[in-house]
């Protein structure tokens, strides 16, 4: 185990926990950026509409692992489903979580 996964934890672990009980993936980026390319069957939500959409993500009723262009919109988004009570991971870019689904 390296320092960092020490420190972290090991992502890709955990992202393979999330999807073994049915995560959704929740891309919180522009509708321009989700509609030029983005992970099969995910949601999406920009993070600006999650605070107002946080009943209907909970009625999802299971994790979720947020993703956006670079890992900065996913953990505010990650960070707002947490205090909300959603169990929830940040995925960060949505090009590299695809590479570990």
């Amino acid at each position: 185990m390296g320092f960092f996964s020490f420190l972290f934890g090991n992502k890709t672990n955990k992202i393979k926990e999330f999807t073994d009980r049915g995560a959704i993936i929740l891309d919180v980026r522009s509708k321009a950026e989700y509609d030029s390319g983005a992970i099969p069957g995910s949601k999406h939500i920009p993070l600006q509409q999650v605070q107002a959409k946080i009943n209907q993500i909970k009625q999802w009723d299971k994790p979720v692992i947020t993703c956006c262009a670079s890992g900065m919109r996913s953990g505010s988004a990650a960070a707002i489903l947490r205090s909300n009570g959603v169990e929830v991971m940040n995925g960060g870019g949505w090009q590299s979580l695809s590479g570990k689904l």
